[in-house]
């Protein structure tokens, strides 16, 4: 990639979004100056003040970095296709889960939204900082949180601290299908 896109790609991003120099200072805690000759330098900044100016414009420091376009998209809103929900092999296959993010195109986000088809065994329990969301769409789930079992029918839900121990199982005769809202304290 050629070093003087990315002061390209900066100045692009920041008027697409219609951030005055001044909005992406304050965002930044960089100067209304420094971002000035950032855009209009043939040579990058540091990758910290790269990381700055990446987070505050919504994408990911590596978009910056790379010949791939980026979508001016608004911060304020991502709209995601039923077609384009990505369904994970990740983190839920070794549990006998499988998770469909409903929001993978948004960057900085403090919620994680998932569709979730939930095994009729378990197999461990899940614990991560945050708070959680349940709500149960189809089936039945044996939810356990911490020490306790709850049975929950389709339209029940729960919310939670996900600090603590919690795990499901589908019950009846056909899988569970819950929608799941993790919050995270920090960005994810």
């Amino acid at each position: 990639m050629e070093e003087h896109s990315i002061a390209k790609k900066i100045r692009e991003l920041r008027t697409a979004r219609n951030f005055s120099l001044e909005r992406l200072a304050k965002l930044t805690s960089l100067t209304k100056g420094y971002l000035s000759r950032i855009e209009n330098s043939a040579k990058p900044p540091p990758i910290y003040t790269l990381s700055k100016i990446s987070t505050a414009l919504g994408v990911d420091v590596s978009k910056l970095l790379s010949d791939e376009a980026i979508s001016a998209e608004p911060l304020e809103i991502t709209i995601t296709r039923n077609a384009e929900h990505a369904v994970t092999d990740g983190r839920g296959t070794p549990y006998g889960y499988v998770y469909e993010a409903f929001a993978p195109k948004k960057l900085g986000k403090n919620m994680e939204p998932f569709l979730v088809t939930v095994s009729f065994e378990w197999r461990t329990d899940f614990q991560h900082e945050g708070e959680e969301f349940l709500y149960v769409l189809e089936g039945k789930l044996e939810f356990f949180f911490k020490d306790k079992s709850y049975i929950l029918d389709k339209g029940d839900c729960a919310y939670f601290d996900s600090a603590f121990p919690h795990r499901g199982r589908s019950l009846g005769e056909v899988p569970a299908k819950i929608m799941i809202v993790i919050y995270s304290y920090k960005r994810l």
